[in-house]
């Protein structure tokens, strides 16, 4: 059903120095994982395409063939920008897209994603309830029903998702998937679906620890 998947990992990773002043932030470690690991955990089999820019070449040595790499020589593209550059590498619509700075427990995402997707929606964003986003302050969406608001109603987005990729040719450049997202909420097919089990922001240092004790608690 999921035609591919795209991680994205080629910020700068401005938040995460200094460790990153020597290292891209997908490969810093939680709990003697890198963030990249953890991320491919949540992506279904099948066609994978994880970007690259800041320190590329330590990135391609740590993930052989286990996905299709696409380096942006150039300044990073954003989330929307990357995924409209790797679009040809990837399957059929619908395509999950995933942040590779968060660790996660409980069912993988993509199981969550593909059991709540529906015909009628362009994009399904995958939420917390602000309660429970370790490592992240305030919220990003309002939910009713289903439907999605970009307001601050209590549910954060993971990171993951799962969409529909027509509306990217609209776009050129560096673009960030969230004015895609805008579009589709205006028009009524922004939808979310609730992560049932835990979730951490590991976007700072300090989030480090925070996102370890998560892992390390009882589920």
């Amino acid at each position: 059903m999921i035609g591919g998947a795209m991680v994205f990992a080629a910020g700068l990773g401005t938040r995460m120095a200094p460790l990153t002043d020597t290292r891209p932030k997908a490969l810093v470690e939680v709990a003697g994982r890198p963030l990249i690991d953890h991320a491919l955990d949540q992506v279904p089999d099948g066609p994978t395409v994880v970007n690259l820019h800041h320190f590329a070449d330590q990135l391609r040595a740590h993930l052989g063939t286990r996905a299709t790499l696409v380096e942006e020589p150039g300044a990073p593209l954003e989330t929307g920008g990357g995924l409209a550059n790797a679009r040809d590498r990837l399957g059929p619509d619908p395509i999950m897209t995933l942040n590779s700075d968060a660790v996660w427990t409980g069912a993988p995402a993509h199981e969550t994603l593909a059991r709540a997707w529906r015909d009628d929606m362009e994009a399904l964003l995958l939420l917390v309830p602000a309660t429970r986003a370790t490592g992240h302050a305030g919220s990003d969406f309002e939910m009713r029903g289903t439907a999605l608001a970009f307001a601050p109603g209590g549910w954060v987005y993971t990171g993951a998702a799962l969409m529909r990729t027509d509306r990217l040719a609209r776009h050129g450049g560096a673009f960030s998937l969230s004015q895609v997202w805008r579009a589709m909420a205006a028009d009524g097919t922004l939808h979310g679906v609730v992560h049932p089990g835990g979730w951490a922001d590991v976007g700072r240092p300090v989030n480090i620890t925070l996102a370890e004790a998560m892992l390390a608690a009882p589920q």
